[in-house]
């Protein structure tokens, strides 16, 4: 066990009282993590598309499922959860490394403040004792109720076999469903994401990615030196990532496309379910699409510091404050002149001066500056995308139906079987 291994094992680690069940080896070259919560009915449908992947990488992966609940869970779930567990114990793929952890029999529920963050962490933190230190293995986040198709384990072991980093997402796109409403509103949530991304690439931000739970992998010692999955309840998926991108950078997976459900949920404050089900049920969008406006104040921002990091956080200030009032409001509240300060000290190339700015001007800090942008504009969806496409070199994109197909495959969607 190398010494990062046994040092975040010992301090970082989320394992006892949880332990692991269905298998015994310790020589697996990667390992797939499924939270479950009440996911009798669905879980089985992930399972199958796993296998329909060739036998050669099955044989080399571990398939964790983490069977969890807090302790306020329904009846309902907890007799869910309970027979999810007991159809694992059952051994229903021979064939499949299939194991599984008990976070929901009484006294091994999660604590009343954590939720899916822990799940996944329990499940990668288990894993990476099961793992082949010897090689590079690999650890990828899966969800109960999301389809992969037969070229997501070749595709991702090819991917990590020459990529230079150490995380990677990967396209998808939701499956269709059934009940017309909620279709409109799952592609019009997809259509706000991708375009969100879109914008995020053409203003040049090093966190142009999806952050989407089921749709992402990484190799074990990229997941260790981020400091491992993080506990919280929702959002999980974007502050890990976020720091992936920081510690071992992050990159787009190309050749599979998972499949997550549109159903509706509340099992967290936001995400895919939750805004799903606001659009149908109460005709509210928890969501605003990001003018153009936005991310060319986000280009004009990255590009300002990439040209003067050698200038003074004063200097950077005043020239800020002519261009933006946003911004420099934004910056103030910050306190970007002690920060760039203390980066000019400490970080004396220009390189590291530039990766230690956007290690501080991260994700979040993005989304929030992004955020002042959102409520400027009474524009509809369909023209706030048309114009943001057309800044980005895609003019005459008006329909909604048009400018989600150039955005799927702008971001590497297909429709593999």
């Amino acid at each position: 066990m190398n010494k990062k291994l046994q040092k975040y094992l010992q301090n970082r680690a989320t394992i006892s009282p949880w332990q692991i069940a269905g298998t015994s080896r310790t020589d697996f070259a990667a390992a797939i993590v499924i939270p479950a919560l009440a996911e009798r009915e669905n879980l089985p449908a992930t399972i199958d598309r796993l296998c329909l992947n060739p036998s050669e990488y099955l044989a080399q992966t571990l398939v964790v499922i983490v069977v969890n609940n807090r302790a306020d869970i329904s009846a309902f779930q907890l007799d869910n959860n309970q027979k999810t567990i007991n159809w694992l114990q059952s051994n229903p793929y021979p064939h499949l490394n299939l194991a599984w952890i008990d976070a929901s029999s009484s006294g091994l529920e999660l604590p009343m403040k954590d939720g899916v963050g822990l799940a996944r962490k329990i499940g990668f933190d288990a894993s990476l004792q099961l793992l082949d230190w010897k090689i590079s293995p690999l650890l990828s986040s899966l969800d109960a109720d999301t389809l992969v198709d037969r070229f997501y384990l070749a595709t991702i072991f090819d991917h990590f076999a020459l990529s230079k980093n150490g995380a990677a997402v990967i396209p998808f796109r939701h499956q269709p469903s059934s009940n017309s409403e909620q279709e409109v509103a799952i592609r019009r949530y997809e259509l706000y994401l991708r375009s969100y991304l879109f914008g995020l690439q053409m203003a040049g931000s090093p966190y142009a990615y999806h952050s989407i739970g089921s749709a992402f992998a990484c190799s074990a010692s990229a997941y260790v030196r981020a400091g491992g999955m993080n506990r919280r309840c929702g959002g999980e998926d974007f502050y890990f990532l976020q720091q992936l991108a920081k510690t071992s950078g992050l990159e787009v997976v190309n050749g599979t496309v998972v499949h997550p459900s549109p159903r509706f949920s509340n099992r967290v404050p936001f995400g895919t379910g939750k805004a799903v089900q606001s659009q149908v049920e109460d005709n509210v969008s928890l969501f605003q699409f990001v003018p153009v406006a936005g991310f060319e104040l986000l280009k004009l921002w990255l590009d300002l510091i990439s040209c003067q990091l050698d200038h003074s956080a004063n200097q950077i200030i005043l020239r800020v404050q002519r261009i933006s009032p946003v911004l420099h409001e934004f910056l103030i509240e910050l306190n970007f002149v002690q920060v760039w300060e203390k980066l000019q000290k400490n970080h004396s190339s220009r390189k590291q001066r530039l990766a230690a700015f956007h290690d501080w001007f991260d994700a979040l800090r993005t989304r929030q500056l992004l955020t002042r942008s959102e409520s400027n504009s009474n524009s509809s969806a369909e023209q706030v995308v048309a114009e943001l496409l057309s800044w980005g070199r895609y003019p005459g994109t008006e329909k909604e139906i048009d400018q989600l197909e150039l955005l799927e495959k702008l971001q590497g969607v297909g429709y593999y079987a």
